[in-house]
């Protein structure tokens, strides 16, 4: 059974030990972790419910098989971390750095990436669903068949991403940056594609999208249907 530590500020020290001491992992709840230095510890396992973590440093942390509940760490860095297997839950990461984590078969449930930079990021089987990821940096990303519900990816940079058979269920991509994007045999009848312009309409060839998605961007693009 986990240790459960409650309403602490923790720093580098403090989390070391602890990691030492329970090699299973540690339970942390409403602990304050803003601007920790926990880069290359061995965390993997912890479990993170309602902590905050602005500007925390997790560079190249084991992180793999953590569960996050509503936890708030914006601009904090990930950076090359192992995020395998773990799991989000309304949590808000707004512009935090992602860029080379490793997040195979991570999910993303009900939070927000807002202006996150995942460059590089390595995505193998990931989850995301009800995500604010709008503004955020996503440039070749390869999110091949994968699905998303529910995922906001308006102004976004999706520059050269792999989209191809990816599922798209009530999802944005208005007014993103999509040059370069391959959605070869995406559904792309759950999406908004507000805001495409007539440079990007070649991008969705082989792609499957609605009638009314048709006469949107027909529409947009400054044509009439007869």
């Amino acid at each position: 059974m986990q240790e459960t530590i409650e309403n602490r500020a923790l720093g580098r020290d403090e989390v070391a030990a602890l990691a030492q001491a329970h090699k299973g992992g540690v339970h942390l709840v409403e602990c304050d972790l803003d601007e920790a230095e926990l880069g290359e510890l061995d965390l993997a396992g912890w479990r993170f419910e309602r902590c905050t973590l602005r500007r925390a440093e997790l560079g190249k942390t084991r992180l793999e098989r953590t569960q996050w509940q509503s936890c708030r760490a914006p601009m904090a860095s990930f950076f090359n971390a192992d995020l395998t297997d773990a799991v989000f839950r309304s949590c808000d990461l707004n512009n935090a750095n992602l860029r080379h984590a490793r997040m195979t078969s991570l999910r993303f449930i009900g939070g927000k990436l807002t202006g996150a930079d995942l460059g590089d990021a390595r995505i193998i089987d990931a989850h995301f669903e009800e995500t604010l990821i709008a503004g955020a940096k996503l440039a070749g990303l390869d999110f091949r068949k994968q699905r998303f519900a529910r995922v906001d990816f308006s102004q976004a940079d999706l520059r050269k991403c792999d989209f191809r058979d990816v599922s798209f269920e009530d999802c944005s991509l208005r007014d993103a940056n999509l040059v370069g994007a391959r959605f070869d045999k995406a559904d792309l009848r759950g999406a908004d594609l507000g805001g495409l312009r007539l440079t990007d309409a070649a991008l969705f060839r082989g792609a499957t999208i609605s009638r009314a998605q048709a006469a949107q961007l027909l529409a947009e693009l400054g044509l009439k249907l007869g």
